[in-house]
C-alpha cells in the first residue's frame, strides 16, 4: 500500500515499472522519473487501464477518490472510460448531448418518477456504450448491441423502454439537422417478444407500494403475512420459502443457509437476511418456533403429521388482496425484485442473479462459486429491505 513518503522516494529505471495501492490502482513510474496514476478494472470480460493523472499533481488522497468513483461506475454497469468519452463530448453532437438536450424538452411534460427513470435507463443501459458517439453515426447494430446486453441480464421490458428512448432522440436529431434518420425501425423483430406467462410479477412501483401495504395489514394469519412479506424481501422460489426450517435460520448471524439437496445443487444456497427479515422472523418464532417448519400448515400445527403450508396459501391471500393472476404470482417476487434492483437500486446484474441462485459464469464460462459476492449480496439484501419498507411508508416492521 502507497503513502506519500514511498511516492516521494520512486526512482526511475531503464525500464518503466509499477507500484501498486489496492483495489486497482497503482502509479507507472516513466524511465523519465514520471509518476503516473493508473486504475485496472474489468469490464464486460476485458481488463481495461484508467488514466487518473500524474503525481504530485495528483496526490495519493485525490487518485484513490478518482479510483473509487471509477469502481462506483464500474458496479453501476457503467465503463468508466466510455463515461470520461462521453463528458468530454457533451458539448458537440455526441448521442449523449443530444439525449440531454432531449430529456430536458421533456421535463415538463413528464412527472418527476417518470424523467428519473428515463435518464437512469439510458445512464446504466446506452449511454456508457454510445453515448460518445456523434449522434449522426448511431446505426441499428448500435442500438441491436445494447438490446442483446440488456436481454441478456434477462431483462426484456427494460430493452424495449431503452429502444424507445432511442428512437425519440434519434427523431429528435432529425427534427433538429443533426441526423438523417433514426435506425430504431430496423430493429422490428430484433427484440424478443414478451411472452406474458402465468408467472405474472409486479414491475411498476406504486403497484408495489400498494401489494405491500396490503400485505402488512393482511389480517387473515400471521404465517401468510410473513410468508407474502418474506417471498417480496428474499425473492427465493416458492417452493422453497414454504419449506423452510428454522433449523437452516440463524437469527443471530441473520442468515438463512437453503440446503442443496432442495434446490438441486451441490451446496447449499446462502440467503443473508435483512434486518427486516430477522424481526419479522423473530415475530414468526413465538407463533410457530416449536414447529420444524417456519411456516407450517395451520391445520397440521402440533400434530404427528405436521407438514409445511400449503402451496396455494399464498396465491389465496393474494386473491383474497385484490391482486389477480395477471398481475402477480408467487414465483413473480423473483422478477420483481431482478427490475427494481437493476432499474432503482442500481445492483450489479451478476450479483442479483447469484442471489437468485442462477448459474453465473466469469468470462472464462467458468461457474462461480456459490458464496462469490455474499458481502455484496448482505449489503444488496439490506438495501432492498430498506427501499421496500421505504415504498410501504413504515419506519418500522
Amino acid at each position: 500500500m502507497l503513502s506519500d513518503a514511498k511516492l516521494r522516494a520512486l526512482k526511475p529505471h531503464d525500464h518503466s515499472y509499477r507500484v501498486t495501492d489496492e483495489r486497482g490502482l497503482y502509479v507507472q513510474v516513466a524511465t523519465t522519473g514520471s509518476r503516473l496514476w493508473r486504475f485496472k478494472y474489468t469490464f464486460d470480460g476485458k481488463e481495461k487501464l484508467l488514466a487518473l493523472g500524474q503525481y504530485p499533481d495528483v496526490p495519493l488522497s485525490l487518485a484513490r477518490e478518482r479510483r473509487d468513483e471509477a469502481r462506483k461506475l464500474v458496479a453501476q454497469g457503467i465503463d468508466p472510460s466510455a463515461h470520461r468519452k462521453a463528458a468530454k463530448n457533451a458539448g458537440d453532437g455526441s448521442f449523449e448531448a443530444v439525449f440531454r438536450e432531449w430529456l430536458d424538452k421533456q421535463k415538463s411534460a413528464l412527472t418527476a418518477n417518470t424523467h428519473t427513470n428515463k435518464k437512469q435507463r439510458m445512464e446504466t443501459n446506452a449511454l456508457p456504450y454510445i453515448g460518445h458517439l456523434p449522434v449522426a453515426e448511431v446505426k441499428a447494430q448500435h442500438a441491436l448491441a445494447i438490446i442483446n446486453r440488456i436481454e441478456g441480464r434477462g431483462l426484456g421490458e427494460t430493452a424495449r423502454r431503452v429502444v424507445q428512448i432511442i428512437g425519440q432522440v434519434m427523431r429528435y436529431a432529425v427534427a433538429t439537422g443533426r441526423a438523417q434518420s433514426d435506425p430504431t425501425p430496423s430493429l422490428r423483430g430484433a427484440l424478443k417478444p414478451v411472452v406474458v406467462k402465468h408467472r405474472a410479477a409486479i414491475t411498476d412501483k406504486n403497484t408495489l407500494a400498494t401489494f405491500l401495504k396490503a400485505a402488512n395489514a393482511y389480517p387473515a394469519s400471521p404465517i401468510v403475512r410473513a410468508a407474502l412479506l418474506l417471498q417480496t424481501m428474499l425473492f427465493v422460489r416458492p417452493g422453497e420459502l414454504r419449506q423452510a426450517e428454522w433449523a437452516e435460520i440463524d437469527l443471530k448471524r441473520a442468515v438463512w443457509k437453503v440446503p442443496g439437496e432442495k434446490m438441486k445443487m451441490r451446496d447449499p444456497h446462502i440467503v443473508p437476511l435483512p434486518t427486516q427479515a430477522v424481526a419479522i422472523l423473530k415475530d414468526l418464532h413465538a407463533l410457530t418456533g416449536g414447529s420444524r417448519w417456519v411456516f407450517p400448515s395451520p391445520r397440521s400445527l402440533g400434530t404427528r403429521s405436521e407438514r409445511p403450508m400449503s402451496e396455494n396459501a399464498v396465491l389465496v391471500a393474494l386473491r383474497a388482496m385484490g391482486f389477480d393472476k395477471d398481475t402477480v404470482t408467487g414465483h413473480g417476487f423473483r422478477a420483481t425484485a431482478r427490475t427494481f434492483l437493476d432499474e432503482e437500486l442500481r445492483f450489479r446484474p451478476e450479483v442479483v442473479e447469484m442471489q437468485l441462485a442462477h448459474s453465473v459464469r466469469d468470462p472464462l464460462g467458468r461457474a462461480y462459486n456459490r458464496t462469490k459476492y455474499l458481502e455484496e449480496r448482505a449489503a444488496m439484501l439490506q438495501a432492498w429491505g430498506d427501499w421496500l419498507w421505504k415504498l410501504a411508508g413504515s419506519e418500522t416492521v
